[in-house]
């Protein structure tokens, strides 16, 4: 499932790796794309992707300055979790992904899904209290 073009993804894949919000010279200067773009086209995108929902923006001077409305590993995980819920019978579509898992990332969903399993069970059965200390804070 693929939800960005080329040149949305260059643009996402330089927003991710930021440290914080740029304007769109910043990063036309950091995209890494196949020929050279346009400060304006690079202005388009950056506008159409906040039209879409997944970069956030506020005006600095006459520019505006942009961030990602989510970390890549979350806007990730909501489209792995899209594609299994849409459409057809969810159980049978994840045994065909898990046939197509090499065994280092099938090692990875196992672990990830004792994490998962293990954090749902302390927030059903542990008091307030102790989550700050599993969690961290």
């Amino acid at each position: 499932m693929r939800e960005f073009g080329e040149l949305e993804m260059a643009i996402m894949n330089v927003m991710w790796a930021g440290d914080g919000p740029y304007v769109v010279r910043e990063v036309r200067e950091r995209m890494d794309y196949e020929r050279p773009v346009a400060y304006t086209t690079v202005m388009t995108v950056m506008n159409i992707l906040h039209r879409k929902g997944v970069l956030h923006r506020d005006k600095v001077g006459r520019a505006w300055r942009y961030w990602p409305v989510e970390a890549r590993e979350e806007h990730d995980a909501r489209l792995m979790a899209e594609a299994l819920r849409s459409g057809g019978d969810e159980n049978l579509t994840m045994r065909r992904f898990l046939e197509r898992v090499s065994d280092d990332e099938m090692k990875s969903l196992r672990s990830a899904l004792l994490d998962a399993s293990s954090r749902r069970l302390a927030v059903r059965y542990l008091p307030a209290s102790r989550m700050t200390t599993l969690s961290g804070s």
